[in-house]
This record gives C-alpha cells, structure tokens and sequence, in this order.
C-alpha cells in the first residue's frame, strides 16, 4: 500500500491535491502508511460497495469476462486477467462510465 501510495502521489501535478476513497481493508489502514502531503484518504462507511466506485470496475470484468470461465493454472488467470483489462480500457469512456458518481461530481476539479 506505501509504494502504491507514494506512486499515486508522485504523478499527481505540481500544486495537486487528491482525496482517494478507500474501503476499510486491512491494507488500506495499516497504522505504518505515511500518507503524502498531497493525498487526503477519505474512508468509505463499512459494507458499503455501493459507494466504492472500483466495485462497479470489478462487477464489469468479473460480468463481462471473468466469472463465465475455469482457468487452467496461474498463468491461465494471470493471462485472463490481462486480457480483460486490455478489453476494458480499449473501450473509450468505459471507466468514466463505471465510475460516475454523483458525489465525486462535487469534488473534481477541472
């Protein structure tokens, strides 16, 4: 979580500030993450996916490409894996789409 952390907020632009939502997973709150000056972590209630905007990310690859199939081995999933994100982001405007909540529409900038 720290070095995904620390990349998200490197590549936000000079003079950013980002509020990044996040579920109550153990990773998410480990007492030893810094949390860079330029991030605010914004924790959503517990058992509330529907406020989570990846769940409705997940819920498209899991519907559109991943539940109706039996992977092979490791490979095979890691193979299936990418080839569903490759299908995902090939569509353009398919993550705004997934992602569109009213109560982000506050928050963003620009």
């Amino acid at each position: 979580m720290q070095a995904s952390l620390d990349r998200f907020a490197a590549a936000l632009p000079e003079g950013a500030h980002a509020a990044l939502p996040l579920d109550g997973a153990g990773w998410h709150t480990a007492g030893d993450i810094a949390v860079p000056a330029n991030v605010s972590l914004v924790f959503l209630p517990p058992d509330s996916p529907q406020l989570n905007p990846v769940e409705r990310v997940w819920l498209f690859l899991r519907e559109r490409f991943l539940s109706p199939r039996l992977f092979a081995d490791l490979d095979d999933i890691i193979a299936g894996c990418c080839d569903a994100w490759n299908r995902l982001i090939a569509e353009p405007g398919r993550i705004a789409s997934l992602t569109d909540y009213p109560y982000l529409r506050s928050v963003r900038t620009s």
